[in-house]
């Protein structure tokens, strides 16, 4: 139902004026016109399903599979400088692979077809349930290694808590989300209710870039996103900021990992975090830290991250 709304041409434009900025967070470089910048945007519904197995022309690749945590575009240009500079410490081919959803990306991880994986905090606890992914290291940023969920609305809406929401229209990102999923429905379990009898309507963005687009563009009334996406998008885009505002937000949550497969060697896994660990301090992996909008990757805390 969203993409059928984001069809319209009027509603198309100011999306990508708002995805562009958000990259922008991501160290991406300014200043590509609108025709550069449509012809870039990758269609999710048009992503081509990863074979089961590796076939042996890309056998010797390192793969990086990336959560859908902002859109595409974004994605791909901000993690560019990792993927470089990884292939080059390696001395083989790396390839960012990207999906639709935390599900997708959680299935590769539990089939060894990704070696490395940035996912959010939602997605780690139900691979670590399955026994399927083990943590690596986690980002710090801004000093910490946590983030919160908040709830946004429009600037105009008489909203000013999470239960005035009854009856409006809600965008979650993923099912698989901590920030974007868990954390509302734990706000309506607290209000003895369920998305489908508080809410009028509910969507699905799959990214928390597209959440806050919608509840600028007025396609939801309401949506729960990633702080750091929020404030990054705020930063750098005061529109972004006029025209909504936080009327709730969580505790502090452990900010989404880097992961491995379970499967991993030993070996590949010791090197993966080292170089990560290390990548502060190099000039070029300080490059590949500032097109992230990471501070520096640092030891987890396993136990913030249990059960």
């Amino acid at each position: 139902m969203l993409d059928r709304h984001i069809k319209k041409t009027n509603l198309a434009w100011r999306l990508f004026a708002i995805l562009a900025l958000v990259l922008l967070l991501a160290g991406c470089e300014a200043g590509q016109d609108e025709d550069s910048g449509q012809k870039r945007l990758l269609r999710l519904d048009n992503l081509k399903p990863l074979p089961t197995g590796r076939s042996e022309q890309d056998s010797q690749a390192l793969r990086i599979g990336v959560g859908p945590i902002i859109s595409p575009q974004g994605t791909a240009l901000s993690y560019q400088p990792l993927v470089d500079y990884l292939g080059r410490k390696l001395g083989k081919p790396v390839v960012l692979v990207q999906r639709k959803t935390y599900q997708e990306l959680n299935d590769l991880l539990a089939r060894n077809v990704v070696d490395l994986g940035f996912i959010c905090t939602g997605a780690y606890t139900e691979g670590a349930r399955d026994g399927t992914i083990s943590l690596l290291v986690v980002p710090r940023i801004n000093g910490k290694t946590t983030y919160r969920s908040l709830v946004i609305v429009p600037a105009a809406s008489s909203a000013r808590k999470f239960a005035d929401l009854r009856g409006k229209v809600f965008a979650f990102t993923d099912p698989l989300s901590k920030t974007g999923y868990f954390y509302p429905l734990s706000l309506l379990q607290d209000l003895g209710r369920q998305p489908e009898t508080f809410f009028g309507r509910t969507i699905f963005t799959y990214s928390h870039d597209r959440s806050i687009a919608a509840v600028v563009d007025g396609l939801a009334n309401g949506a729960a996103v990633d702080s750091l996406v929020y404030e990054f998008a705020v930063k750098r885009n005061e529109e972004i900021g006029r025209r909504t505002k936080v009327i709730w937000e969580s505790p502090d949550f452990p900010i989404p990992p880097v992961v491995v497969p379970r499967g991993i060697s030993p070996k590949l896994k010791a090197l993966l975090k080292e170089l990560l660990l290390g990548l502060h301090s190099e000039a070029d992996g300080e490059k590949a830290l500032v097109a992230l909008g990471v501070e520096r990757f640092v030891e987890p805390e396993p136990e913030r991250y249990e059960l």
